[in-house]
């Protein structure tokens, strides 16, 4: 039980950070220096990418566990019944720690512009940053409030998506569940069928592709554009909060959905899996 919740508190934590990249983009318009923002949040960034080496591998022992105990047919079912609902317990984690980034957007994009803004103070070193938010964070925290800008009031919930395309915020949800659920219906499709495991966890390559390929050509560019022109002045910045706030809101959908697609995904994987060996 102790390595699940680790499991769960890493995920959670993974998909905190990856909900905190919207909040980059804010402070990169209302700063003015997109780059610099994202080169900061890529610090941050690093520890989504240490929590996902650890988490994979260890989810994969209570998989193989899983496997290895289960005996008789009975205790194979029973086995494989409680798996699912460790796995959906991960995917809460991952609702959670997306929420936690959805309600927590203003404060990380205070955080980032101030970043931006002790980046500055500091000559663009970043080891240098780091070294001061560790050893002086109460006269770092002043300096940030110093230099930082104010920002126009928060988009409330009730505020409609604008001139916001709906079609990649619809995409978003999809390619989020994609995401959030790829590897662990892959890993579950493997302990549904044992002896073909090893290509059911392959597939998640394949699955999370398929996800990666609609985020790279309709999601992240049709964002990227809205940004630049925010910073051209073709656009308010509250186009940029708005894009932020629903983007991170579709995004805890898409965890959501997750939770419905794990087992549908699962058996698909499963049966690619057979058809292909």
């Amino acid at each position: 039980m102790e390595r699940l919740l680790l499991v769960a508190g890493l995920t959670a934590l993974i998909h905190l950070i990856n909900t905190v990249i919207y909040a980059v983009r804010v402070a990169g318009v209302r700063t003015g220096r997109p780059a610099t923002a994202m080169s900061i949040f890529n610090v941050v960034f690093l520890l989504s990418s240490t929590a996902n080496m650890i988490q994979g591998p260890l989810m994969a022992t209570i998989v193989e566990g899983t496997i290895l105990a289960a005996g008789t047919l009975a205790a194979r079912e029973q086995a494989l019944a409680g798996l699912a609902q460790h796995i959906r317990l991960v995917l809460a984690a991952a609702t959670l720690g997306t929420l936690l980034g959805f309600l927590g957007q203003r404060a990380f994009a205070h955080f980032f512009a101030a970043g931006v803004a002790l980046f500055e103070q500091v000559g663009g070193s970043v080891p240098r940053l780091v070294c001061l938010l560790l050893c002086r964070p109460r006269w770092a925290g002043q300096l940030a409030r110093r230099h930082a800008l104010p920002y126009p009031p928060a988009v409330r919930p009730h505020d409609p998506p604008g001139r916001l395309p709906r079609g990649f915020l619809a995409l978003n949800v999809l390619v989020t569940g994609i995401f959030t659920t790829g590897v662990l219906s892959a890993l579950y499709a493997g302990a549904l069928y044992p002896d073909y495991r090893a290509s059911a966890t392959m597939l998640a390559s394949l699955v999370n592709g398929i996800a990666q390929v609609l985020f790279a050509t309709v999601v992240d560019p049709t964002a990227a554009r809205l940004t630049d022109h925010a910073l051209q002045g073709q656009r308010p910045f509250a186009d940029v909060q708005r894009m932020a706030f629903h983007l991170a809101a579709t995004r805890l959908a898409g965890t959501v959905l997750a939770q419905f697609i794990f087992l549908p995904a699962a058996y698909l994987i499963r049966f690619v899996a057979v058809l292909i060996t």
